[in-house]
């Protein structure tokens, strides 16, 4: 009888070694974290988790980051790929600052990136003023989340969708347009097939960036409870409550809730890639 291959032959040693490492330390910085609070979990009790977090104040809660999350995400969505196209298909002055400002937000320490977003959009702040003129409130307001967890998601999708764009041969949309295909045509038939799974990926790890996102939104949030306060910040508030339990219990809602819009976003990516693979 033939043995199945564990994994594919390569000219390279260090296969053990190298697997060995790797399951180590995704196992330290991961999954140990990971289980211990299922594990604390299990402990408690699903009954009791359940009416921990069956209130109306966890649920507004966990309402606002994810919805939050999702509508920052879909407008990194789009705001990234235009920055990335443009970064990469054109040559202007100020290109090289427009590129390396896009990677600010890793660098800035998100409580800074929430008292300067608070600062500019506070209703005395110049921007504040300037919208509340309109009948715009964004600083503590859901708009005020939305806006900083698109300042802190936009280079998940950049970088993400950019090296990919690099890569596209400038020739196939010239065959397009050859054959008569229009702009629009050729965007949406030729280029955007080829860019779906970075985008989803860029997707992903913006929604899970903004999902736990938490100094940049405090402070632009104004934290109202069943109004601008976020899963994060109750969770912190349970534990300076010392209520680990129902600390234990939103943490678990906001990991369950995430593992499933994570599924299914590469559920879409697998579904994308073998479209394209068969087209």
């Amino acid at each position: 009888m033939k043995a199945i291959a564990i994994r594919s032959p390569s000219p390279l040693p260090g296969f053990g070694l190298s697997f060995g490492i790797m399951l180590t330390l995704l196992s330290i910085i991961v999954l140990l974290p990971l289980a211990a609070l299922l594990g604390r979990g299990l402990t408690i009790g699903p009954v009791e988790l359940w009416g921990m977090i069956n209130s109306r104040r966890v649920w507004t809660a966990l309402a606002l980051s994810f919805r939050s999350a999702l509508i920052a995400s879909l407008f990194n969505l789009v705001l990234g790929l235009l920055l990335a196209w443009v970064l990469v298909r054109y040559r202007f002055w100020g290109r090289k600052l427009m590129d390396a400002a896009i990677d600010l937000p890793f660098a800035l320490p998100t409580a800074v990136a929430g008292i300067a977003l608070t600062t500019l959009y506070a209703p005395n702040g110049p921007f504040g003023q300037a919208f509340g003129a309109l009948g715009v409130k964004i600083a503590y307001s859901e708009l005020g989340i939305w806006l900083a967890l698109i300042f802190i998601g936009l280079p998940f999708v950049t970088r993400t969708v950019q090296p990919v764009i690099e890569e596209i041969d400038r020739e196939c949309e010239e065959v397009s347009a050859t054959l008569g295909g229009s702009r629009a045509y050729t965007l949406r038939r030729v280029v955007l097939p080829m860019l779906t799974p970075a985008l989803l990926t860029g997707f992903a790890l913006a929604l899970a960036r903004s999902v736990g996102e938490y100094g940049s939104v405090i402070f632009i949030a104004g934290n109202l409870p069943y109004q601008t306060e976020i899963a994060p910040l109750l969770i912190v508030i349970r534990l300076e409550e010392y209520n680990y339990d129902a600390a234990t219990a939103i943490g678990i809602a906001m990991l369950a809730i995430s593992f499933a819009m994570l599924l299914i976003i590469n559920a879409i990516q697998v579904w994308s890639r073998r479209r394209i693979g068969n087209g």
